[in-house]
């Protein structure tokens, strides 16, 4: 009784009917196994980062069920199935476009791994951490921006998979989990440069002990990139500036503790200075002329005088 008036009313026949009707009882089962799923991985998994992987394998797979359950419903359903798909794929290609580049893209970060959830990149001029990959975009919680030391604004940027194709991206923590960070000392050029020098070695030393060897341990565990340093120590490198001699202290820093890093060796710089009388830090400064007090013989002087008697 039902079906022939749905056949009557909205035009769908008895084998449609049926087909819809299967699709839906397979929607229901799959949406019910996710939600079990999820509060058994709730309930048994307290790892935060294992549980939001848990969580999205899961999606994954019911997705994959919920397709192959239609294809293998409706495609017994579908005359002329490869006809059919043969007219509609060139407009869906067109039409879909952006869309079937961010799922390549997807595919590609899933495959390739240029990063995964956690790591710190920067795509597009834009810096943070990876807090969601999706099948048409990745998430980041935002770092830097107006905010400084590169620590979080707050901010969640989405991001299209199609982006990794056309734009560079930096991978600030894969494979080599450091980064080199300076941090510039301007002196006075009457400051006793060379004990400052050696005063801002030791200052490093004492805050960069176990990244050297950190980081040695990961170049040489690491086979997927060829990462090869000279010295992995903290070094200081002087330069010459308008305003007074500049010791730039070189050292190796986890991404997300550069802040931290230069607040801490800037405590220690200044109270090792303050010991010594003979090491000044340099600052701009300005300085006025005056001619006719400093005694001055030019001839602009010597007219300006002249007017003012």
């Amino acid at each position: 009784m039902v079906p022939t008036w749905i056949e009557e009313t909205l035009g769908l026949s008895t084998g449609v009917q049926s087909l819809l009707l299967r699709s839906l009882i397979a929607l229901l089962v799959a949406l019910i196994a996710y939600r079990v799923a999820l509060l058994l991985i709730g309930r048994r998994i307290h790892d935060a980062e294992m549980a939001y992987r848990w969580h999205k394998a899961t999606g994954y797979v019911v997705w994959l069920f919920i397709g192959l359950a239609a294809l293998l419903i409706w495609v017994d359903g579908l005359s002329s199935l490869a006809t059919y798909l043969g007219l509609v794929s060139a407009g869906v290609a067109i039409a879909l476009q952006s869309l079937l580049q961010d799922l390549a893209g997807w595919l590609f970060i899933l495959l390739r791994r240029p990063f995964q959830v956690g790591d710190r990149i920067e795509i597009r001029g834009m810096v943070g951490d990876v807090i969601d990959l999706r099948p048409f975009q990745f998430s980041l919680l935002e770092v830097a921006n107006w905010v400084g030391g590169e620590q979080s604004s707050g901010r969640i940027i989405h991001v299209p998979n199609g982006t990794v194709f056309r734009e560079a991206l930096a991978n600030y923590t894969s494979e080599f989990g450091f980064v080199w960070t300076e941090l510039p000392v301007l002196l006075t050029f009457e400051s006793n440069w060379e004990m400052a020098r050696e005063l801002l070695v030791q200052i490093a030393s004492r805050h960069a002990v176990d990244a050297p060897i950190e980081a040695e341990r990961q170049i040489s565990r690491s086979h997927r990139f060829y990462i090869r340093y000279g010295h992995l120590t903290p070094s200081v490198y002087l330069a010459v500036r308008d305003s007074g001699v500049e010791l730039c202290i070189r050292t190796l820093c986890e991404p997300r503790k550069r802040r931290g890093l230069e607040q801490e060796l800037w405590i220690d710089i200044l109270r090792t200075f303050s010991q010594h009388d003979d090491i000044n830090l340099a600052y701009p400064t300005l300085r006025v002329f005056d001619n006719l007090s400093e005694g001055g013989n030019d001839r602009a002087g010597r007219d300006l005088r002249r007017a003012r008697h």
